[in-house]
């Protein structure tokens, strides 16, 4: 006979076996669920956001971050919908790694994201440096830093080589500057998010200037540098978008020339994207003069950078 299955309040199963003694045996359902791959079609701010970030080369981890600060941004309003306690955090972010690996444009990205999810109300980016917050005086750094910020209201403060501001010791007017962030990180935590960019081992060093710095940063995104395959990948794309293409030629000195560099160049002075979108912009420049030499304009040869077209910064 069918056993009568009763479902309690708790979430647990109860079946009942057809015995005189009504002995009740108690299951608890399985703490497993199968999450879906695709994201659902109401997430239409993620999957645009996606799109962009699909077309950055490498950059797993910060891929996988997004994802799940964009859950958790998500899943806290639906916890306010249901009267559970979401408590907002801060979103300030620190990127660590060497020039050319991508910074300013996933802080482009993430102010995008965040104003889609009314985290941000417009969603820009203030671009900056030691000189814009470093004044010369005592107050005038406190002063350029407020302004700074104000400006940034609604949107996003990124500070580049943000470790310079702790260069000079104790009497260099980059101390003010830090003691100023640190304070408005505090009072207007939730009306402006701030990243601080730089070099992985400066950066370590710079949380250790101000007590209050390390703990103010909840997300740090390491940012490593590109493989070869990767850094071929990004000329490839820039290419592309451009409408041209290596010989093949070419696209083996280009190979050859980005190993020998990344072997002889130290990490810290190797620029990676910027790197190559450098020699492929001059390039670009000497295929054009080769061609106005050579008063020759088939399609064929307006599209193709030959080898001895390549400009390298080292030649």
């Amino acid at each position: 006979m069918d056993q009568p299955i009763r479902m309690k309040s708790n979430g647990q199963i109860s079946v009942v076996l057809n015995s005189q003694k009504g002995k009740t045996i108690t299951k608890e359902l399985p703490d497993f669920q199968v999450v879906p791959k695709d994201i659902p079609p109401e997430h239409s701010a993620l999957k645009e956001i996606e799109e962009e970030l699909g077309a950055l080369v490498g950059m797993e981890e910060m891929k996988k971050m997004i994802k799940e600060i964009y859950a958790w941004i998500y899943v806290n309003k639906k916890r306010e919908e249901m009267g559970l306690k979401a408590r907002k955090q801060a979103l300030h972010m620190m990127f660590k790694g060497n020039p050319g690996t991508g910074k300013t444009t996933v802080a482009r990205l993430i102010g995008k994201l965040f104003l889609k999810m009314n985290v941000l109300t417009k969603g820009h980016l203030i671009e900056a440096e030691r000189a814009d917050l470093v004044g010369e005086y005592i107050g005038h750094t406190a002063q350029k830093t407020r302004d700074l910020i104000k400006k940034a209201q609604g949107g996003i403060l990124f500070i580049d080589e943000a470790y310079s501001l702790g260069r000079g010791g104790e009497k260099d007017f980059g101390k003010e500057a830090i003691d100023t962030l640190v304070k408005h990180m505090e009072d207007k935590q939730h009306e402006f998010i701030l990243i601080l960019a730089g070099y992985s081992r400066e950066m370590d060093h710079f949380l250790t200037l101000n007590p209050g710095l390390h703990s103010r940063f909840p997300l740090v995104i390491d940012f490593p540098d590109y493989n070869i395959e990767q850094l071929m990948e990004i000329s490839a794309r820039m290419l592309q978008e451009r409408e041209y293409t290596f010989s093949h030629e070419a696209e083996k000195k280009m190979k050859d020339h980005l190993i020998w560099v990344k072997a002889v160049l130290s990490p810290n002075s190797f620029s990676n994207g910027r790197y190559v979108r450098n020699i492929i912009e001059k390039s670009i420049r000497a295929q054009a003069m080769r061609l106005l030499m050579l008063n020759s304009y088939d399609r064929h040869e307006l599209m193709t950078l030959r080898s001895n077209d390549l400009v390298f910064e080292e030649d």
